[in-house]
């Protein structure tokens, strides 16, 4: 039969101390423990942060087709009601209604419009999401702030506008440009692909079109340059490896 030390018990641990290894970060034992011939603990170095998981294809599409959803519910409620939503749009220089800035995105003035908004939103959006959640976010609400702080300060007098192409030209602009600032292939070459389908809306940062708010489109696009800045020049989590 094994001889314990004094003081200790039947499993070779001090009665007072709960010995798990690896012991907490910081936790120093008491002098003497443990004793020669025992395990020494072993100095754990800590853990590398994890990156979180980004969204798959298929979860991307159902969250961003999701909200695509809600601006057809929305549309479809203005249009029971002969349109009285759109007046909720964005007032240029009225401070009443700069709350308008958050909710025009949602609006649409008529279904043509939300139709011609719609493919863009869930192409552009769906990238966007697949980037990562917070990434998603991140980008979404410079393009909001952006596009209707935009057509706040620069719209017209007596206008009103509304609609989702501001926060796509904000997805547009940051899917092109993140890659280059992050140096990373595989998003440059997501950046030209997408460039090739949807380059062409670039122009409407430009007064080209009667009718359609480019002051929106501007600020949205400098909303998703914000953004792209702020995620490329953020150093990431390291993957854990084991």
């Amino acid at each position: 039969m094994t001889q314990q030390p004094p003081g200790y018990g039947p499993s070779g641990q001090p009665p007072h101390v709960r010995w798990t290894p690896p012991p907490p970060q910081g936790y120093q034992p008491p002098p003497g423990y443990p004793p020669p011939g025992y395990p020494q603990p072993v100095p754990v170095a800590p853990l590398a942060p994890l990156a979180p998981a980004k969204p798959t294809f298929g979860s991307a599409l159902f969250f961003v087709g999701g909200l695509l959803a809600l601006m057809w519910a929305v549309e479809t409620v203005d249009f029971l009601m002969a349109g009285a939503l759109d007046s909720y749009g964005i007032l240029p220089r009225r401070i009443d209604r700069l709350p308008a800035v958050l909710v025009a995105p949602l609006l649409h003035f008529g279904f043509g419009h939300l139709m011609a908004n719609s493919l863009p939103f869930l192409a552009l959006g769906t990238l966007t999401r697949m980037a990562g959640r917070r990434e998603f976010w991140l980008a979404t609400l410079c393009a909001v702030l952006g596009s209707g702080l935009g057509a706040w300060l620069l719209g017209p007098p007596r206008s009103i506008t509304a609609g989702a192409s501001g926060v796509i030209f904000g997805w547009l602009v940051f899917l092109l440009v993140r890659g280059l600032i992050a140096r990373n292939w595989k998003q440059i070459l997501l950046a030209a692909v997408v460039f090739g389908f949807f380059g062409g809306m670039l122009w409407g940062v430009f007064p080209t079109v009667p009718g359609v708010s480019w002051q929106a489109h501007l600020g949205g696009a400098v909303g998703g340059l914000l953004a792209a800045w702020v995620v490329g020049g953020r150093p990431k989590p390291r993957a854990l490896t084991r």
